[in-house]
């Protein structure tokens, strides 16, 4: 059952799910699979109905617990979907239903909560990667708890870009004009100013634009391609965008991360990109839609604020020589 979920074969899940409780009738751990299932399949009040004849067949599934309180989220109820995760927690103690708390506390703007059950997930981990998991989860709450009191549905797309990514936009609000690359890398110019960083070279991948000459000029670095890129020499590697497919661009930006030092800049980025953290920029100039900037304002001082912060991809980097 959990193969199916896990590779999206969510109709093929509710069959054997069926199945199993035509041959073991309506007991818990059949009912159990089916609202799992059906959640799948997002119908969330189907589901509801099942895991509540599994609780009644059996209140000390933890599972069943766990996937009611999953559904009531997903139906809005928050309140009620806690109460079944606290009790799913307290039969069976388990990094992925502490996740889940956490996930339901921070979309309701509660950070400092959904931060103490994401260490508690961090601390239930039984491998690696389920710590690692709770970790990054901890950062993404800290980055969306720097605009609190709002909610993260309240936030404008630059803002829960870094939050999700601690990634900086230099170009975040609603504007009258279009921002160019020249503006876009004055307004790099700005942030690199006020913050001190200084750089050894510009590396630069992808087309050739004129905006890296004015960048290298202004920052006083040489502009060089990537096959003289030296980490030693705090790199500012950048590009019109992420080049995902580019073996360059993923060498070059996973050396600034993994040495610490320098920073990867594009001028765009695609709001509705998934940008895993591994493939993702520190500092963007403007998200764009659908291949096209629209009207954005330049805003250096909050860009400023956000590379400062302690959750920020920036934090711990060198950037100066």
């Amino acid at each position: 059952f959990e193969l199916l979920r896990s590779h999206g074969r969510r109709e093929e899940a509710l069959h054997l799910a069926e199945g199993a409780r035509a041959q073991f009738g309506d007991s818990a751990f059949p009912l159990t699979l089916k609202g799992a299932a059906l959640i799948e399949l997002e119908r969330y009040r189907d589901a509801l109905g099942a895991l509540e004849q599994a609780i009644e067949s059996d209140p000390d599934l933890a599972l069943a617990w766990h996937e009611l309180g999953y559904a009531a989220f997903r139906l809005g109820d928050r309140n009620r979907a806690l109460l079944a995760l606290d009790r799913a927690f307290a039969l069976e103690p388990h990094t992925e239903t502490l996740r889940l708390r956490g996930r339901i506390l921070r979309d309701a703007g509660r950070y400092q909560a959904a931060e103490v059950a994401y260490e508690g997930a961090a601390q239930a981990a039984e491998h690696a990667e389920q710590r690692q998991g709770a970790e990054r989860e901890i950062a993404i709450t800290r980055r969306y708890a720097f605009y609190a009191p709002r909610r993260p549905e309240d936030l404008s797309p630059a803002e829960r870009w870094f939050a999700e990514t601690g990634t900086v936009v230099l170009a975040p609000d609603t504007g009258a004009d279009v921002p160019d690359d020249a503006t876009l890398v004055a307004a790099f110019l700005d942030l690199a100013r006020d913050s001190r960083w200084r750089f050894g070279q510009v590396v630069t991948l992808g087309p050739a634009l004129p905006a890296w000459r004015s960048l290298a000029d202004g920052l006083g670095a040489p502009l060089v391609g990537r096959a003289a890129f030296d980490a030693a020499a705090v790199p500012l590697v950048v590009a019109q965008r992420a080049l995902p497919g580019d073996a360059g661009w993923s060498a070059l930006q996973a050396a600034v991360t993994q040495d610490a030092t320098g920073l990867v800049f594009v001028l765009e980025q695609a709001a509705d990109d998934a940008a895993p953290a591994p493939g993702a920029a520190d500092v963007i100039g403007v998200l764009s839609d659908a291949g096209r900037r629209g009207a954005r304002r330049i805003n250096v001082a909050h860009a400023l604020s956000e590379a400062q912060h302690p959750a920020a991809r920036l934090a711990g980097r060198r950037l100066k020589p």
